[in-house]
């Protein structure tokens, strides 16, 4: 045989081989992820995740594929990007949050759904049962929308004699009308006047902290949505310009440096919601499986901020914190 002959025989199997071993290769289960935000700020939400899914059995990459589709905090985006997933073919659809879960819900009746929803799963149509989902969706209830009074309540005792506190709400949000409900609510019990602030892009962040020179707040409340937990350094950098005592919902913002943070741990909501998947793909039915609640809340103080705002904490809150960074 000639030598260039033997070179290219030799070459053709050198690369056969592969691909035969890669056309013998099982097709990954995949899992189709839907995320309002954007991949950056929620990547450690995603390690928790993955971590859930570890525990039951199953590793990225190894034994089974995740297709991310991120709306980057445009909700009109979830519908079709769900649909993209079901055309995907995905074993099971994560809807990380309401709006994302409602999407998959509307897109598909038979791919199962795991939802790490910050609302009511029931009466939002999630599910026909806590017990028993009966459907195709269960997943997790991270309890937010309850937590607005608290929330409130808390900010009031931290800023003492707060004759006006901004709300900062993003109306694009589809549960913004329940959002405002709630701390209307709320202000209303407590004897609270507010402002609500209102801002669905960056700009209109920088314009809603502008306007706050108008009518001089004694305290800022961050109401609970992804576009906001994607922007906290923007949000918590203008707080501190304007020396703004604010409570955000996420331990995120005060480690990012923000004055506090009460709400569920959505580590732990998101680490659940990987458990439920990798259930589910291993054989178990949605209809069957108890939607679950985060029962784990985190209470965080900057006490740096704390200071730089020249605010004292009470030591009695102190005492109630989960967490105070020094």
């Amino acid at each position: 045989m000639r030598r260039r002959e033997l070179i290219t025989g030799l070459a053709g199997t050198a690369i056969a081989s592969p691909l035969a071993a890669t056309a013998q290769q099982p097709l990954l289960p995949v899992i189709g992820f839907l995320h309002s935000g954007s991949p950056g700020p929620f990547a450690h939400l995603v390690a928790a995740f993955r971590d859930g899914l570890k525990e039951a059995g199953y590793v990225e990459g190894q034994n089974v594929a995740i297709e991310y589709r991120w709306a980057e905090g445009h909700y009109d985006l979830l519908p079709s990007l769900a649909l993209d997933l079901v055309r995907r073919e995905a074993a099971v659809i994560v809807g990380a949050g309401g709006s994302p879960a409602l999407a998959a819900k509307a897109a598909t009746r038979t791919v199962p759904i795991v939802f790490i929803s910050g609302g009511d799963p029931l009466g939002r149509g999630l599910v026909s049962g806590i017990d028993r989902p009966g459907g195709n969706a269960t997943g997790v209830n991270v309890i937010t929308a309850a937590l607005t009074g608290q929330r409130l309540a808390l900010l009031r005792e931290l800023v003492a004699n707060a004759a006006l506190i901004a709300v900062l709400l993003n109306t694009s949000n589809p549960n913004s009308a329940s959002q405002l409900g709630n701390i209307q609510q709320a202000a209303r019990a407590l004897g609270q006047p507010i402002h609500i602030a209102k801002a669905t892009s960056e700009r209109d962040i920088d314009a809603a902290f502008g306007s706050f020179s108008d009518f001089r707040p004694d305290a800022l409340l961050v109401s609970p949505d992804p576009f906001f937990a994607g922007r906290r350094n923007q949000i918590v950098r203008l707080a501190a310009s304007h020396a703004l005592p604010a409570l955000y919902f996420q331990r995120e913002f005060a480690l990012a440096g923000g004055l506090a943070s009460y709400g569920a741990s959505l580590a732990d909501g998101y680490r659940q919601a990987g458990i439920y998947a990798g259930r589910i793909l291993a054989g178990a039915s949605p209809a069957e499986l108890t939607v679950t609640q985060s029962a784990q809340f985190e209470l965080v103080f900057n006490l740096r901020t704390a200071r730089a705002l020249g605010l004292i904490v009470n030591p009695a809150l102190l005492a109630r914190a989960n967490e105070v960074i020094e």
